[in-house]
């Protein structure tokens, strides 16, 4: 064997070593793309007919009022309301339109929950329940504060409204689908 049959033969090794290492990297490491996760600081769950996106509570501690952000989608051909049951019977409703979504970060009258149960930071076991199929779960919701600027403005204030239940609308549009209104109740047991 010549000098150049050689260097064809070791560059021919080097670059099947090279493929080999390659892929061995790619056998044993899982890949992200076919793992669903929340790519984001909220959760995600599906409740029958409705999906939950990114759903989370800014609050400024345990004991004070936390909202509830996030989004909510329903995918059946009813109107369908879920209810949040969070720490100390505290309680809020979102009604979600047929065939739409509602995004509880838009809505000027938030859904509340008197009481967080968790200071921020922490997970707190919250109960959701829909009345389309009547499907109940409990969920762990990461509570967060204003530290992040991005949740500045969702902070509740302090003291819980005079007012025992409170409700509004909002529309959000999307191009290809009509528009969703949404109404949050925040009531207190």
């Amino acid at each position: 064997m010549n000098r150049a049959q050689r260097g064809k033969l070791a560059l021919t090794a080097a670059a099947l070593g090279v493929s080999l290492l390659t892929a061995g990297c790619g056998y044993i490491t899982p890949q992200q793309t076919s793992h669903q996760y929340s790519a984001s600081d909220g959760i995600r769950a599906d409740l029958g007919p409705l999906q939950l996106r990114n759903i989370l509570i800014v609050s400024s501690g345990e004991d004070g009022p936390g909202r509830l952000i996030g989004a909510v989608y329903n995918s059946s051909s009813k109107d369908v309301k879920l209810t949040v049951n969070g720490a100390k019977g505290s309680q809020t409703e979102v009604p979600v339109k047929a065939n739409s979504y509602t995004l509880l970060n838009e809505n000027t009258d938030p859904a509340i929950l008197s009481t967080t149960g968790g200071k921020p930071g922490s997970l707190v076991d919250v109960k959701i329940s829909e009345n389309g199929t009547n499907v109940t779960s409990t969920v762990k919701v990461p509570v967060l504060d204003a530290t992040l600027k991005e949740y500045k403005d969702y902070l509740p204030s302090a003291s819980p409204s005079a007012t025992p239940s409170s409700s509004a609308s909002t529309s959000a549009t999307a191009t290809a689908t009509p528009s969703a209104t949404a109404t949050a109740t925040a009531t207190s047991r």
